[in-house]
């Protein structure tokens, strides 16, 4: 028994905490995504004020996840503009970045990725406002993509 429990002991020790990848929709209107690693997750639809939420995890064949995001409801598979919030767990950190395929589906709103432990990123307009903004933070915190009302 005294083996059982220093071996959970030591078990528990080595698990760190692990945070989450959260999108928010603060817009006026429903989008659609997608986890997508080497397989790709069931589409989500997120109302307006809803919140979309899964653990940081690591994808041991791409390396990463892509959660992609349309405006339309099978835009995944019909080549609509897509939003892509891509995040990569390396460890004690998570790298994440956003960038866009086949056009800026929030162009005109404002979109950013924030982590309370790493730097954010904000696209002010809905489009890319130059240079790679690669950002790393803690992979005990929550990282947040939100996207805004237009205005």
């Amino acid at each position: 028994m005294r083996f059982t429990i220093l071996s959970f002991a030591a078990l528990a020790s080595s698990v760190t905490a692990v945070g989450n990848a959260i999108v928010k929709n603060n817009s006026t209107s429903t989008f659609y995504l997608w986890s997508v690693g080497s397989s790709v997750g069931p589409r989500q639809a997120i109302a307006p004020g809803g919140t979309y939420t899964e653990a940081l995890h690591h994808d041991a064949t791409t390396g990463g996840i892509a959660i992609k995001i349309t405006k339309t409801n099978d835009g995944l598979y019909t080549g609509a503009p897509t939003q892509v919030f891509s995040y990569s767990l390396d460890g004690a950190q998570v790298w994440y970045d956003l960038s866009t395929v086949f056009g800026e589906p929030f162009n005109g709103q404002r979109i950013t990725v924030a982590s309370a432990t790493g730097g954010t990123i904000d696209w002010p307009q809905g489009k890319n406002p130059g240079g790679s903004q690669v950002k790393v933070a803690s992979s005990d915190g929550n990282v947040v993509f939100t996207a805004f009302k237009a205005g």
